[in-house]
């Protein structure tokens, strides 16, 4: 009996080798498991291709799986399947966009292992004519990550310890986010501070790495760049990041060249906005599949007033699964004479599910000034504005749900949280902001009092006069 991994070198030696890669690093550098998870369907894709004698008309990934698709050389479960391990792909290659943890991050490349494995399975028998060998699956294990940590410090390994560094990035990116989301949950300004000096822990050490890679990587010098660019390590270094940047640009990284584009397209402290700089870096970027550059070149061309390009460039990052560009295509197909309602609704829809923090205020706002949502709708609608409140501290999502809860909009009255919410509105609140809050302020006052009139339990006068309390 052969084990899963010589089941997929039997399959494809190339595909057998991604999957080990992927399937060692899965436990301890859950990203860069599905780095090598995308890296695989995109060669399956053309695997198959090549097999049927397809040239395809696209380098993108999701054009890819659909013209395959389309010309019915895999069945419509095998297509979810690459679709599927596509988006886990970009999920790890941005993990705090997605409000992922390291836990959450780990499992979702234990399913993409073992989704590959299954997909391996069903299509041995259409790429060899012969029954699938009998294989069993050897569990995972955590000797990828200690061996990259020996060789990045003992061997002076610089592949290593790019690894290593991209690691402790994910790492601080998740931490960051998870620190910024407790604000409204500890009590104490101490639990704060440790969570912070653990997220700057994370990145000073992921600087130190890519520092060591820097001269003989060249992902490792644009992540240096970034390094510096945002501080990890020390105070701002903004020109030396962005030269390093432009430096790796040169060098053909696609991440480099989609941020040195964005640079060209809005300015920066090297820069100056040059558009068809911009676009020449971001077309090249996009058509090596970076989604944001996808993203940021519909912008480029929706600035130029050419919608048809702006909506094709958009449309491919939002099929390829980046929720920020799901959010900006739902509003563009909203826009004009030719907008196109349920499609936008679609996206936005998709977006939120996401966790793009725009869409789901946009979404949860929907259903509560729906009079016909149903429960599961507005069970919905508070869990969006509770993430939104949580991840961006959104004021707009604090009152939203703070009249929700005094109004009974979520099929129950709660005077308590609500006197929190526009407390906290009012703390975060800008000007403007201040002047929705106050009318509201005055009125659930007024409620809480004349419900106090009415000789409530104990209980009830209890968490009234606590409501009462936020809004002193």
């Amino acid at each position: 009996m052969i084990t899963d991994i010589e089941l997929v070198s039997q399959f494809s030696v190339e595909l057998g080798e991604d999957y080990a890669s992927a399937k060692s690093y899965v436990r301890d550098i859950p990203t860069q498991a599905l780095v090598f998870v995308r890296s695989f369907t995109h060669k399956l894709a053309i695997l198959i291709a090549e097999q049927h004698h397809l040239e395809f008309n696209s380098p993108n990934l999701y054009d890819r799986i659909e013209q395959l698709n389309q010309r019915r050389l895999l069945d419509v479960t095998a297509i979810r399947t690459m679709h599927k391990l596509r988006g886990d792909g970009n999920r790890g290659a941005h993990p705090e966009k997605y409000h992922l943890t390291q836990t959450q991050l780990v499992t979702l490349a234990e399913k993409s292992i073992k989704q590959i494995l299954n997909l391996v399975a069903k299509l041995y028998p259409v790429l060899h004519c012969t029954a699938v060998p009998v294989y069993q699956f050897v569990a995972f294990d955590s000797l990828a990550g200690r061996d990259l940590c020996y060789r990045a410090m003992m061997q002076n390994d610089h592949h290593a310890q790019y690894l290593v560094a991209m690691s402790l990035k994910a790492q601080a990116l998740m931490a960051q986010e998870q620190a910024s989301a407790t604000t409204f949950d500890i009590n104490t300004a101490s639990a704060l501070q440790t969570a912070q000096d653990e997220v700057q822990r994370l990145f000073a050490q992921a600087a130190y790495w890519f520092a060591q890679a820097a001269p003989f990587e060249d992902a490792a010098l644009y992540e240096h760049g970034v390094s510096l660019l945002h501080g990890y390590a020390q105070s701002d270094q903004v020109k030396q990041g962005e030269l390093l940047i432009a430096q790796a640009a040169k060098a053909g990284i696609t991440d480099a060249q989609a941020l040195l584009g964005y640079f060209y397209l809005v300015g920066s402290t090297v820069f100056t906005v040059d558009v068809e700089q911009a676009k020449a870096l971001l077309q090249q970027a996009a058509e090596a599949e970076n989604i944001e550059a996808m993203s940021n070149l519909g912008v480029l061309y929706y600035q130029q007033n050419d919608y048809q390009q702006a909506l094709a460039w958009m449309s491919k990052a939002a099929e390829s699964g980046y929720p920020q560009s799901q959010y900006h295509l739902a509003l563009l197909l909203a826009e004009g004479v030719n907008a196109e309602a349920d499609q936008s609704r679609l996206w936005m829809q998709e977006a939120a599910s996401q966790g793009q923090l725009d869409a789901m205020l946009h979404c949860a706002t929907d259903i509560l000034h729906n009079d016909n949502a149903q429960a599961t709708e507005l069970e919905l609608a508070e869990r969006y504005l509770h993430d939104v409140i949580k991840y961006g501290h959104n004021v707009t999502a604090m009152i939203e749900l703070s009249v929700a809860l005094a109004d009974g909009m979520l099929n129950r009255i709660d005077v308590v949280q609500s006197a929190y919410l526009l407390q906290q509105a009012k703390h975060y609140g800008d000007d403007i902001q201040q002047q929705v809050i106050e009318p509201l302020w005055q009125s659930l006052l007024m409620q809480i009092d004349s419900v106090i009139a009415l000789n409530p339990s104990a209980e009830e006068l209890a968490s009234l006069q606590q409501a009462k309390t936020y809004l002193q």
